[in-house]
């Protein structure tokens, strides 16, 4: 972020991003999707916070980051059905992981990982103590834990100056 970059605008930049995530984790929860619209508004908002706070060269890198990282999962997504026959991640989550790469780059995508795999778990230890019977079978929408993260990971970065 650039000195003259008004704290305004990226607290702006980042309520949007809440109202985003907010109702991708909600129809993600109810309908097992995530919409592309939701995944593009992410992705698009996401580059305009890279191209205000760091310029032309940094949208462009921020762009570049986020190719890679979708292929990457989706790589992990094609091995992970080859392996097992089912899909483990669906494509709506890998698109997701992609727009959020414009948030908060290459080094803020193990943090999201981890924060929405630890809710993950929390969630579903949380359902087995309440007395839901989960198997290996059980679908679980990812979506709600990746805006957890990636919600946390910027503001980490932002505020803690997590990198």
């Amino acid at each position: 972020m650039t000195a003259n970059t008004p704290p305004l605008l990226i607290a702006g930049f980042f309520a949007a991003l809440c109202l985003l995530c907010s109702s991708l984790a909600l129809i993600d929860f109810r309908r097992g999707i995530i919409p592309d619209a939701l995944n593009l508004a992410v992705g698009g908002i996401g580059l305009a916070r890279a191209i205000v706070t760091g310029g032309a060269v940094a949208g462009v890198e921020a762009t570049a980051e986020a190719i890679i990282v979708g292929l990457i999962f989706w790589l992990f997504r094609r091995l992970y059905f080859a392996a097992r026959k089912i899909q483990g991640l669906g494509l709506g989550d890998v698109k997701f992981l992609a727009a959020a790469t414009l948030w908060i780059g290459l080094p803020g995508i193990p943090v999201l990982i981890l924060i929405a795999a630890l809710s993950a778990l929390i969630a579903v230890g949380g359902a087995q103590l309440a007395g839901q019977t989960l198997t290996r079978q059980t679908s679980l929408p990812f979506g709600p834990f990746l805006a957890l993260g990636l919600l946390s990971a910027v503001a980490a970065q932002q505020w803690f100056g997590l990198s």
